[in-house]
């Protein structure tokens, strides 16, 4: 057993010298985790169990992300349980659903396209109690950790989740349509962060040469996904909100974008035209 204060110098020693950008606060996170208490219940630890926390700090030093450790990550003000077969959920990530609830149209049917976590989909579920929604991933681990979310959401009755190559598996008829999709140009991949690049899903990150590759098979695809009336709301990489709008509306779509808090265009809402 070890100190509860020399053991978090130590981590946050290791941490640091790693390049983690927060070591004490994640120091605090692994330890409590390790230890099976929350923030709280570690101020109450005298003692801790070096052989619990160790092996956790080791995978931190080592660059492989806190969600992935801790296995769970808050995404508006949802827990969702993560996995390295999905993206780790992120604050940006957010202005989708923001977009969604400030269209003041509340949908029946939904669907997310790389549903992934599922944290987009039973994020808007949970802003509009009458809806259903459908989330699709080409990855079955995906797939089946996002219905668990939905489980443990209590959202489980009103998502169902199916593993299909985009729209493959789909008919029409979505009020609204999300997506995240992969849209980093694939030779910039291994000059992203370490947790990114070396232990994030490839193909939940690889846009093709130009990044715009999941883009164009959406876009082409909305015509028959949505209904009359429909929208769809996409994440955008940095600089791609110009390139994006051009497809969009080269496919006769009407066009907006809402910025994340970073002042960067973020989320993109299609809708149809009359």
């Amino acid at each position: 057993m070890t100190g509860t204060a020399d053991a978090l110098a130590a981590m946050t020693a290791r941490l640091a010298e790693a390049g983690i950008e927060e070591p004490r606060r994640e120091a605090r996170l692994i330890l409590a985790a390790s230890q099976g208490v929350d923030a709280a219940g570690l101020l109450l630890l005298r003692e801790v169990d070096e052989a619990r926390y160790a092996p956790l700090v080791r995978r931190r030093a080592a660059r492989e992300p806190l969600a992935y450790i801790l296995g769970r990550k808050e995404f508006w003000g949802l827990e969702f349980k993560v996995s390295p077969a999905t993206l780790i959920p992120r604050p940006d990530t957010e202005t989708l659903v923001e977009a969604v609830v400030a269209r003041g149209v509340a949908p029946a049917r939904v669907l997310d396209l790389g549903t992934g976590t599922g944290c987009l989909l039973l994020a808007v579920l949970s802003e509009f109690p009458a809806a259903f929604g459908v989330g699709v991933d080409i990855s079955p681990a995906a797939a089946a950790l996002a219905a668990g979310n939905a489980k443990a959401l209590g959202l489980a009755g009103r998502a169902a989740f199916c593993v299909s190559d985009w729209d493959a598996a789909l008919s029409g008829g979505f009020d609204l349509v999300l997506s995240n999709p992969p849209y980093i140009p694939g030779a910039d991949i291994p000059g992203l962060m370490p947790e990114v690049a070396r232990f994030e899903p490839a193909s939940a990150l690889d846009g093709g040469a130009d990044g715009l590759d999941a883009y164009r098979a959406i876009i082409a695809a909305l015509p028959r996904l949505l209904a009359a009336g429909g929208a769809a709301v996409l994440e955008l990489g940095v600089g791609e909100a110009p390139p994006v709008s051009a497809l969009a509306e080269q496919a006769g779509f009407g066009v907006a974008t809402r910025a994340d808090l970073g002042g960067v265009p973020r989320a993109i809402i299609l809708t149809r035209q009359k």
